[in-house]
């Protein structure tokens, strides 16, 4: 056991290069309620949860596109109650023109039970929408190797 006893993850923060985009594809699209907002010497920020609770920030402090080539996030990857809801996710990021890593759902490698999309936000921030069972039909597009690995 670790000498700051258990954590937890609270919130995810993310730079975001269009503040106004981005809340319309996180808080429209995904569903997210905005909690707050703010704006810092021309800087704005706002606060993203369900519930009530905080789930993700956005920062309007980025310039350019969201570099997988670069150390930082890998990728943010969410839970839906459903596959039913994934796919409801897909058709929803589908009809806003999202870019897609796979077409529809896929399982998270061969023989995995799990699975879901894998999508860009409109900084090209790489995201994941799954569930832990429910994707044992759908193919595997990476074989044996994580779908979420390197897309």
């Amino acid at each position: 056991m670790s000498a700051i006893g258990t954590l937890t993850t609270h919130h995810v923060g993310l730079n975001v290069t269009d503040l106004e985009r981005s809340l319309a594809f996180y808080a429209d699209v995904l569903g997210f309620e905005v909690l707050a907002r703010g704006a810092e010497e021309g800087r704005e920020h706002a606060f993203l949860g369900r519930d009530g609770a905080l789930v993700l920030t956005l920062w309007q402090q980025a310039e350019g596109a969201h570099d997988p080539g670069r150390p930082g996030l890998h990728h943010l990857a969410f839970e839906a109650e459903s596959l039913d809801r994934v796919r409801a996710a897909e058709a929803a990021l589908t009809a806003r023109g999202a870019v897609f890593a796979y077409e529809g759902v896929v399982a998270h490698r061969e023989g995995a039970a799990s699975g879901g999309i894998f999508f860009h936000d409109p900084d090209g921030t790489r995201l994941e929408i799954s569930v832990p069972k429910g994707a044992e039909t759908a193919p595997a597009p990476s074989g044996t190797a994580p779908a979420c690995g390197f897309f």
